[in-house]
């Protein structure tokens, strides 16, 4: 039986997606180093909003400060969304009678 491929939380040469063939147990070293990205990426975007609820709360926040917020937020989104695909490709039976179409796609905003 062969392992599904993992989206992994960075990307290869080119930008492209990076996926790796876990072992038998899902427990070796870049299985392992995956996982703490991925925490180390969802706790930045806890974060992140914490910070975003102060900044958009001062009325005296100036133009390029709430740019930079949502340049982060875009960045902190993508990676949630990114873990969000990399785990659900991992559920028993994800795959099931699904049309690689219909999968979300990684996609850079008209803004970034």
């Amino acid at each position: 039986m062969s392992a599904q491929p993992r989206l992994l939380p960075w990307n290869g040469p080119a930008g492209k997606p990076c996926f790796l063939v876990p072992s038998e147990d899902g427990k070796g070293y870049l299985s392992r180093l995956a996982d703490e990205m991925e925490a180390v990426q969802l706790r930045m975007g806890t974060e992140l909003l914490g910070h975003a609820d102060v900044l958009l709360g001062n009325p005296k926040a100036e133009a390029g400060e709430l740019r930079f917020l949502a340049n982060r937020l875009v960045e902190a989104l993508r990676d949630a969304l990114r873990v969000a695909d990399s785990r659900g490709r991992r559920l028993p039976g994800a795959d099931e009678g699904e049309d690689e179409d219909a999968r979300p796609t990684q996609t850079r905003g008209a803004w970034g």
